[in-house]
């Protein structure tokens, strides 16, 4: 070890041409320092937002409609700036978006949205390449700042909170339902047309009496009793109940379903075999025999799965229910005509049968601006007049 110590040193001391190469290491350690930390430096001045806006087409399109949203002003005073969505946290996935984004670059200095008119042509493929590499990463920049595990599920609305869990469980990522939240949607990407104004206008004047049978227009909370602060789940939209009894605002209901004998049973289901939900019950409440009735069960042949049909009395708020389905049907008919011929002419409600209709429009789904509710009315009909529901079929 003495020798070679000595060797090494001797080779370190030794003469070049003209310096040593101790100090040939020595500057070469300097320099690369001094290089990485220019080039560290050269990086995070094209992560900020000065740089990201220092073209026109971000600064007058998105960066003005970032501005209208609760990711620029907010009650707790934490701002997300470009970077901060657009740009991934770990060091290596920032060199490739980096290096992925020089074709950005190319694309502004030829001109390719270089004018409003522009922009807005190309918005819809733009904002589809982002969405998919935000369902590629699992929203890992979103996730930077929003965490599952630090939500409080106490403050949110009931509908939300189940909905959120529900994610949660699954580590879902956020761009699956949060699109256009922080700038404007592509404009051929149609709304609801007022869908749930037109239903909760008609749901006015329903009546709650006892054995009268009802439908749901939204998402509703159900509750374990008539205080309406136990949470038991959540009732699909364009789901049938029956109104067993009325105590003040409440009412209390008897939902028929069928779910399938796997995992904890909390999905209620519209019949055997057809993927039509109903509603989502809490784990407590899906697993408590004395509130879950349950009656003969079946095996669906075509998946080896067993089936059981049930019945749950659950109380809820009268709201957002009408008595007849027809004027469901009524609206969401013209929605689903009128929003998913954007791109070709939509298939026929009959064309798939009621299991096959979710992943179909699922697919529809990242070309029109739908809120949680529609989507669901929608898909709802369109099951519900698929080719299970039809005589020709």
């Amino acid at each position: 070890m003495k020798s070679f110590i000595i060797k090494l040193w001797t080779t370190m001391c030794r003469p070049a041409t003209k310096i040593s190469l101790g100090v040939l290491t020595l500057g070469g350690f300097i320099g690369g320092v001094m290089f990485w930390g220019a080039f560290n430096t050269a990086l995070e001045m094209t992560n900020t937002e000065k740089f990201c806006i220092g073209c026109h087409t971000m600064r007058d399109n998105v960066y003005q409609e970032l501005q209208g949203t609760v990711h620029w002003t907010n009650h707790s005073g934490v701002r997300a700036t470009c970077p901060d969505c657009h740009v991934p946290h770990n060091w290596t996935d920032k060199i490739a978006r980096k290096m992925q984004a020089s074709k950005e670059v190319f694309s502004h200095l030829a001109g390719f949205i270089d004018t409003r008119e522009r922009f807005l042509a190309k918005r819809l493929e733009l904002a589809q390449h982002e969405w998919a590499r935000f369902s590629a990463n699992g929203s890992l920049e979103c996730k930077s700042c929003h965490s599952y595990a630090s939500m409080k599920w106490e403050i949110m609305s009931p509908a939300a909170r189940l909905q959120m869990k529900q994610a949660a469980e699954k580590d879902q990522s956020c761009i699956d339902c949060h699109k256009g939240i922080a700038h404007h949607l592509p404009d051929n990407m149609d709304s609801s047309g007022g869908l749930l104004g037109k239903l909760e206008s008609l749901s006015a004047s329903t009546n709650y009496q006892s054995g009268s049978a009802l439908y749901s227009i939204r998402y509703l909370p159900l509750y374990e009793d008539n205080t309406l602060k136990e949470e038991a789940g959540l009732l699909s939209p364009a789901t049938k109940i029956t109104v067993n009894e009325e105590k003040g605002d409440a009412i209390k209901v008897t939902l028929e379903g069928w779910r399938k004998l796997k995992g904890f049973g909390r999905v209620l289901n519209e019949d055997f075999g057809l993927n039509i939900s109903s509603a989502a019950l809490t784990k407590s409440v899906s697993q408590n025999k004395e509130v879950v009735k349950e009656f003969e069960s079946k095996e669906d042949k075509l998946t080896g799965l067993k089936w059981q049909r049930v019945s749950v009395d659950l109380w809820m708020k009268k709201s957002a229910l009408v008595s007849d389905i027809q004027s469901i049907w009524a609206q969401t008919k013209p929605t689903y005509q009128t929003n998913c011929s954007v791109c070709h002419t939509q298939p026929a409600e009959a064309h798939f049968d009621a299991n096959t209709w979710p992943g179909m429009f699922d697919g529809m789904m990242g070309f029109v601006n739908f809120d949680t509710d529609s989507k669901a009315l929608v898909l709802k009909y369109l099951q519900k007049h698929s080719s299970d529901f039809v005589k020709a079929h």
